[in-house]
C-alpha cells in the first residue's frame, strides 16, 4: 500500500503557466485500481474507499474531513508504522514528528521524509513513556491505530495531551468494535495478544477515554465496511493473502487468493456507481473497521 501512497502523496510536478480563468486546487487523480492482469488490487481499492470516507483529502489538506494539516502546524504521528498519515502531512508542508518502536520502519519512512516538502521532522523510536518533546509543543497528533495493542491507553494519552498546545487538534482512531467481534470468533488467540491488539474499545467507552484526558471531542467517524468483510473472507480462506499468515491493512501483500480478487472488484464496481456512495456508507455504519474521534485540547488561555 505504502509504494503507491507514497507516489501520490510525493510533491507535485512544477506546472507550466495556465490560463487565469482556469480552476485550480483540482482534485488528484487516484491510483489506477486494476493490475495489467486485470485483477482489482485489494490495497488500491481500499485506499480509494477510505478517500471517498473522507481520509486523504489532498485539495484540502485534510488527513480526515475536520483534521486540516497546514504548512505552520507541527504534526505528531505516534505508532507511525509505515507512514500514511505522516507522509500526508509532510506533503502539507507541515513540520512532522513520527515514532514508532520498529526501528527499521522509521529509518524507512525518515528516507522518504527527507524528499518531501516537508518543513522540518524528527523521527523517534521508542514508546510513548514518555515523548522527549516539550510540553505544548505540538499542534496536530495523530494516534492511528495504536491505543488497542498499548498497556495502558489512558495514560498514553495522557502523554499525548501533554505534548498538545492548546487548541491543539487531535485525530484518535482504534479497531471499532463490531469488526472486532467478528474477529475474536474467526482470526487465531495471537491476534489478541501481545503485540496485537489487547484491548476493545466499545463506542462509548472510547469517547469517555478521550473526554477523561481533558479533550472536547468535536466528530467521531467510522468507516471500512471494506476491510471489516476483506478480513472475514481472508479468515474463511486459508490461501488468503497468498499464504503470508497473519494479515493487517498495513501489511497486506499480494498475490490474494481469487476469493479476495472477488471482493475487492465487486466493492470497487459498487462503489463506482453513482448511488454506489449511499450504499457504502449505509455498510460503513453497521459494520465499520475502525472509529476515528477529532478532539481538540481546550484553549484556556
Amino acid at each position: 500500500m505504502m509504494k503507491f501512497l507514497s507516489d501520490w502523496l510525493r510533491p507535485p510536478k512544477a506546472k507550466a503557466a495556465e490560463p487565469e480563468n482556469q480552476q485550480e486546487d483540482q482534485p488528484e487523480a487516484l491510483p489506477a485500481p486494476v493490475s495489467p492482469e486485470g485483477v482489482v488490487d485489494s490495497r488500491v481499492c481500499g485506499f480509494i474507499d477510505n478517500v471517498q470516507s473522507g481520509w486523504f483529502q489532498s485539495a484540502s489538506g485534510e488527513l480526515l474531513k475536520g483534521f486540516p494539516i497546514a504548512p505552520a502546524d507541527v504534526v505528531l504521528d505516534v505508532g507511525c508504522g509505515e507512514g500514511a498519515a505522516t507522509l500526508f502531512a509532510a506533503r502539507c508542508g507541515a513540520h512532522v514528528i513520527f515514532s514508532d518502536t520498529d526501528a527499521v520502519q522509521v529509518e524507512q519512512l525518515s528516507a522518504k521524509v527527507a524528499k518531501s516538502p516537508a518543513r522540518g521532522y524528527q523521527a523517534l523510536v521508542g514508546d510513548t513513556q514518555p515523548l522527549p518533546l516539550a510540553d505544548g509543543s505540538v499542534s496536530r497528533i495523530v494516534a492511528m491505530e495504536m491505543l488497542e495493542h498499548v498497556d495502558d491507553p489512558a495514560q498514553v494519552l495522557a502523554e499525548l495531551v501533554r505534548v498538545g498546545q492548546p487548541g491543539a487538534l487531535y485525530l484518535l482512531t482504534v479497531p471499532d468494535p463490531v469488526g472486532e467481534g467478528l474477529q475474536k470468533q474467526l482470526a487465531p488467540p495471537s491476534h489478541f495478544q501481545k503485540p496485537n491488539h489487547i484491548h476493545v474499545f466499545e463506542r462509548e467507552a472510547f469517547a469517555r477515554l478521550v473526554t477523561d484526558a481533558g479533550l472536547e471531542i468535536e466528530h467521531r467517524h467510522a468507516s471500512g465496511f471494506f476491510w471489516s468483510m476483506w478480513m472475514c473472507l481472508y479468515r474463511a480462506d486459508e490461501a488468503g493473502a497468498g499464504g503470508a499468515g497473519e494479515a493487517t491493512r498495513d501489511n497486506i501483500k499480494p498475490p490474494h487468493s481469487p476469493l479476495l480478487n472477488e471482493w475487492a472488484n465487486t466493492w470497487y464496481q459498487l462503489i463506482s456507481l453513482p448511488e454506489g456512495a449511499k450504499i457504502k456508507q449505509l455498510l460503513d455504519s453497521v459494520m465499520p473497521k475502525s472509529q476515528a474521534i477529532i478532539a481538540r485540547k481546550p484553549d484556556r488561555r
